[in-house]
C-alpha cells in the first residue's frame, strides 16, 4: 500500500459504543469534501461512551481503520475523534472585566473568558471548552464579536463544558495504540449538529438529540451559538437490552429484530404480524407478535424523550427552540420516534441526516453517520491535518490546548 497522506486528506473517527466508523475524505474547494474511504467495525471495549477495555477498543479501531485504508488507497496516520459519555457536564457562567485602553482587544476577550472559567470544577474533571454565547459592553445590547468596540466594562455569558481527564486520556491512548495520532478531539453532539443543522436553524433556535448506542447527546442553539448541552447515559443499547430481557432472546437477536421490526410509537404499527426469533436457551425458537416488541420499545423511547423535555423545561429553554427538534443518530431510525417526539414536545420534529454533496456516497446520508461526517466538516474548517505536531508538550496537554478553541473557530 502506498503511504499517502497529503494535505488535502482528512480523517474522522467516530468511536461509538456500538460501532467504530472511519471516514477518509479529500478536501475540495472551499469547505466541500469528497469521501473516498469508509470503514466500519463493531465496537468492543466501550460502555456509555467511555473506554472500559483498552485492548478490545484498540482492536475495534484497527479493524475500522484498515477497511477505510483499503477503500481509500492510503495509510491513515492522523485523525479527528469525537468524545461523549456520561462524564461530560456543562454549566453557564458569567465573567466581567474592565476594558484596558478603552477599546476591546483580543487580550480583553481572553481576560473576560478567563474570568468566566473561574468556576469550581468537580475533582477528576477538567474544563474542555469555554464557549462564549454573547458579550455585553457597558450594559448595552448583546454582541457576538466585541473586538474593536469602545467601552469601559466587558461582560461575557459563556457555556462551559467539562469532562473526565482520565476518559479523554484513555480515548487518546486507544487511538494511538491503534496507530492513529489524534489531531484533535471534538465534542460529539456539536459535530453532529454541524452535519445536520442548517445555519438558519442555529440562528432561529433549535434543539438536537443524537441517540447513539451508549449515550444520547443533546444540544440547544440560538443566534448561531450554543446555549445548552447534556449527555444522557440512556440510548440505543437500552432498547436492545430491554428487548433481550423482555423476549428472553440473545442480544444479537434482539438487535436484529429491533432494526427489522422495531417501532417506537404504537400508532405506527400497521400490522401485528408474528415473527420467529431465537430463544436465549440456545437453538430453540419462539414466536412473538410485533405488538409485544412495540410494548417494550415505546416506554424506553418515551423515557429518553421525556428526560430531554424535562431538561428543556427545567433550564427554561423553551423559548430557544422555536425551529423545533432534530433527531439524529442510529436511534432516530426507529419508526415513529419522530411522531412520538411531536406528541411529547409539541414542536416541529424532523429526522436529521448529514447534508452531504452529490459526490458523497448516498449511504452516508443515514443519521448514523451524523457524528462522523460532522467531524470531517470540522477537520476541513480547520485546514490543518497534522496540527498536533505544531504543539509542544505531553500529548494530553496538546489535545486539551486544541480543544479550548475549536468551537469558536467552527461555529
Amino acid at each position: 500500500m502506498a503511504k499517502v497522506f497529503s494535505d488535502r486528506l482528512v480523517v474522522a473517527i467516530d468511536i461509538g459504543t456500538t460501532k467504530i466508523c472511519v471516514l477518509v475524505a479529500q478536501r475540495l474547494e472551499g469547505s466541500a469534501v469528497e469521501v473516498i474511504g469508509v470503514g466500519h467495525a463493531p465496537s468492543h471495549g466501550l460502555r456509555k461512551g467511555v473506554v472500559v477495555d483498552i485492548g478490545k477498543t484498540v482492536q475495534s479501531i484497527k479493524a475500522a481503520v484498515k477497511e477505510a485504508e483499503l477503500m481509500a488507497g492510503c495509510t491513515i496516520e492522523t485523525g479527528y475523534i469525537g468524545i461523549s459519555g456520561g462524564h461530560i457536564q456543562s454549566l453557564n457562567s458569567h465573567g466581567v472585566v474592565p476594558i484596558k485602553n478603552g477599546e476591546v482587544r483580543p487580550f480583553d476577550v481572553a481576560h473576560v473568558l478567563a474570568a468566566a472559567r473561574a468556576v469550581k470544577v468537580p475533582e477528576g474533571q477538567q474544563i474542555l471548552h469555554v464557549l462564549p454565547q454573547y458579550f455585553v459592553i457597558d450594559g448595552q445590547e448583546r454582541v457576538l464579536d466585541p473586538i474593536g468596540m469602545h467601552g469601559i466594562r466587558l461582560e461575557v455569558q459563556a457555556h462551559i463544558i467539562t469532562g473526565a481527564t482520565a476518559s479523554v486520556q484513555n480515548l487518546v491512548k486507544c487511538s494511538e495504540l491503534a496507530g492513529v495520532k489524534v489531531t484533535d478531539i471534538v465534542l460529539e453532539q456539536l459535530a453532529s449538529a454541524a452535519a445536520v443543522l442548517s445555519p438558519d436553524e442555529r440562528e432561529l433556535g433549535i434543539c438536537m438529540l443524537d441517540i447513539g448506542g451508549g449515550t444520547s447527546d443533546f444540544a440547544v442553539y440560538q443566534q448561531g451559538s450554543i446555549r445548552h448541552t447534556m449527555v444522557l447515559p440512556v440510548a440505543g443499547n437500552h432498547f436492545t437490552n430491554d428487548v433481550a430481557v423482555g423476549l428472553r432472546t440473545t442480544l444479537k437477536e434482539a438487535e436484529r429484530i429491533k432494526k427489522e421490526y422495531g417501532v417506537a410509537f404504537a400508532e405506527f404499527l400497521k400490522e401485528n404480524r408474528a415473527v420467529e426469533i431465537a430463544s436465549v436457551e440456545g437453538n430453540k425458537k419462539q414466536t412473538i407478535e410485533v405488538k409485544r416488541l412495540v410494548e417494550i420499545i415505546q416506554p424506553r423511547a418515551q423515557e429518553i424523550l421525556t428526560l430531554v423535555h424535562e431538561e428543556i423545561l427545567k433550564r427554561h429553554l423553551r423559548s430557544y427552540v422555536t425551529a423545533g427538534l432534530v433527531l439524529t443518530g442510529g436511534g432516530s431510525l426507529l419508526k415513529g420516534i419522530d411522531e412520538l417526539a411531536r406528541r411529547i414536545f409539541s414542536i416541529p420534529v424532523r429526522i436529521g441526516k448529514p447534508r452531504i454533496p452529490l459526490s458523497t456516497p448516498e449511504s452516508l446520508e443515514s443519521p448514523m453517520y451524523a457524528t462522523a461526517y460532522g467531524l470531517l466538516l470540522y477537520a476541513v474548517s480547520k485546514g490543518d491535518v497534522a496540527g498536533m505536531e505544531k504543539l509542544d508538550g505531553p500529548l494530553i496537554k496538546r489535545v486539551f490546548t486544541r480543544m479550548k478553541s475549536w468551537v469558536n473557530d467552527f461555529f
